[in-house]
């Protein structure tokens, strides 16, 4: 995902729908009757249904993860809440050669959470670290195109490429790694996995396997102190039960489902307590095929099974309207989405055709299909924690029955399902979904290199022309070429269908009353976290030690 599809960035290019109520919780502080003003303390208690794999960030693709790992590191750029491209720990940056030279100022001053001072031999160290064989990260790819890389002073770091490469500036927001403790090192060994140090506005202070990871807010941050002292991620599995701690005062924020949002706070107690917001998510929800198992090398059954599935049945009954429906792997309303590729829409008689077509045309007394000798049945595989993927799964379960394919459902604890399934390739189907980011290059999750051990391509999609159209597409500057590359990459993925693309989710987030400063935009609501505050009088953890 070469840094553009990082779980922890919930980006939109969309005009926001937003939703909220200005309100403060009962019982836990007293509203202040001065002028609001900013100011330092408290704690923000966040619910999570996944527990991080690795807080070293080249070495986990997976979104809590990423997400922990946006507050303790930077990248040389980061995008703004207009989704633009603006320094980070680079303070300025020049392009030159044709757009294949990129000289970058770093910002001076900057610290390590150990107290070391930031340099051009960082970048450069993470460069090398990244490119590195060794290295089982998803995210070489963009930085394998760069020919040279120097530092030649601590404070500029300089990357030369061989042919233009559209993803280069965007690629360069990875985040930043300390090589003072890790060069000369074995990365994969290194215990910064679990006790990192960066240069963002947080460090981790705690970790408590399988309960919390708790974050303090670094004083030296170049940017200024955040005012929230500590962010704690509370892991918490079930939705349910992360609603009712949000209730009872044990959370501070947690992102709603749609049945939370619609129809459990809209009392005037929750009304008072919390603000909740609604805006396209930039993300996507899919059911994968592993196209290495025998049931789903030939096309025309995966385009049955697209036929046989109602996405907007799926809308409507489990985001009970608050989404809408993917037909590829952009969002609609930007810039690389073809809103004219061909899909196969909800229709149960043509995937009844399809599969016979294939040769699925015998059916067991159960009804089920046969095929020489093989019943047609397979098991969807997806993470706990997500009820909206659950409901998913059984509506499909459901309409394949309807056409003759017996479906199971298989819920599995995030960090097993990663490490015995995902990355090994055992699975049949999954239901998941990807983040979607500003720049629309898609070789990690899809060109055909990117199919071996812990690559994005899990699933094992190989299509010659794909491959070439993505080279082409991050090859050229010119965006209306680009966009011809995409659309075409559209119609491929509408015909061969390696996934069925189900639905672009709302988000649906909900945060204490008494946290100021948010500002939503289409960087969603985080992109200003160290900005958000709590006035004095209502700040609930006076003592930042016990959330």
């Amino acid at each position: 995902m070469s840094g553009k599809l990082l779980i922890s960035l919930l980006l939109s290019f969309s005009v926001l729908f937003l939703t909220s109520c200005d309100s403060r919780p009962e019982k836990k502080y007293v509203p202040s009757r001065e002028v609001e003003k900013p100011a330092y303390g408290d704690t923000l208690v966040d619910g999570t249904i996944g527990e991080p794999s690795n807080l070293i960030p080249i070495l986990s693709a997976d979104s809590a993860s990423h997400e922990v790992a946006s507050l303790i590191f930077n990248g040389l750029l980061k995008y703004d809440k207009d989704l633009n491209l603006v320094g980070d720990l680079a303070e300025s940056w020049g392009v030159s050669g044709n757009g294949l030279i990129l000289t970058f100022h770093l910002r001076r001053g900057v610290k390590w959470h150990d107290g070391a001072e930031f340099t051009s031999r960082d970048v450069l160290y993470t460069y090398q670290v990244t490119i590195d064989p060794k290295t089982p990260t998803a995210y070489a790819e963009d930085f394998k195109q760069v020919k040279k890389a120097e530092a030649p002073d601590p404070y500029t770091f300089r990357v030369s490429y061989e042919k233009p490469f559209a993803p280069a500036l965007p690629s360069w927001s990875m985040s930043i790694l300390p090589a003072h403790l890790l060069e000369g090192k074995n990365i994969t060994k290194s215990p910064l996995s679990r006790k990192p140090v960066g240069t963002g506005p947080y460090r981790l202070k705690e970790w408590i396997a399988g309960q919390k990871l708790t974050l303090e807010s670094y004083h030296g941050y170049f940017e200024g102190r955040p005012y929230i002292d500590r962010y704690v991620y509370r892991i918490i599995p079930d939705s349910s039960t992360m609603y009712m701690e949000l209730k009872s005062g044990g959370l501070d924020m947690m992102a709603l489902t749609p049945v939370q949002y619609q129809r459990q706070t809209n009392t005037p107690d929750f009304k008072e307590r919390f603000r909740k917001y609604r805006y396209p998510a930039s993300s996507y929800v899919y059911l994968g095929y592993n196209l290495r198992h025998p049931l789903f090398k030939d096309k025309r059954v995966r385009q049955a099974l697209t036929s046989a599935i109602n996405k907007e049945e799926i809308i409507q009954g489990v985001l009970l309207g608050m989404g809408q429906i993917a037909h590829g792997p952009y969002k609609p309303g930007t810039w690389a989405y073809s809103a004219n590729v061909r899909d196969f829409g909800y229709n149960p008689s043509k995937a009844r055709q399809l599969l016979a077509e294939a040769g699925w045309k015998e059916r067991n007394g159960q009804g089920i299909l046969v095929k020489d000798g093989r019943t047609f049945r397979f098991t969807i595989l997806t993470n706990q924690g997500n009820v909206e993927r659950l409901k998913a799964a059984q509506i499909i379960q459901q309409r394949l029955r309807d056409v003759g394919i017996e479906v199971k459902i298989r819920v599995v604890e995030w960090a097993s399902f990663l490490s015995q399934f995902i990355d090994p390739g055992n699975f049949e189907a999954v239901m998941l979904g990807w983040t979607i980011t500003p720049d629309p290059d898609l070789f990690d999750v899809w060109h055909s290199s990117k199919t071996g051990p812990k690559e994005l391509n899990f699933i094992g999609f190989k299509n010659p022309e794909m491959d070439s159209l993505i080279e082409k597409g991050r090859g050229t500057f010119d965006r209306n070429q680009r966009r011809k590359y995409y659309f075409r990459i559209q119609e491929i993925l509408a015909e061969e269908q390696p996934y069925t693309f189900l639905y672009v989710p709302d988000a649906l987030p909900v945060v204490s009353a008494r946290f100021r400063g948010i500002k939503p935009a289409p960087a969603g609501i985080s992109y200003n976290f160290i900005h958000w505050y709590v006035p004095k009088a209502e700040q609930v953890y006076k003592d930042a030690a016990k959330p």
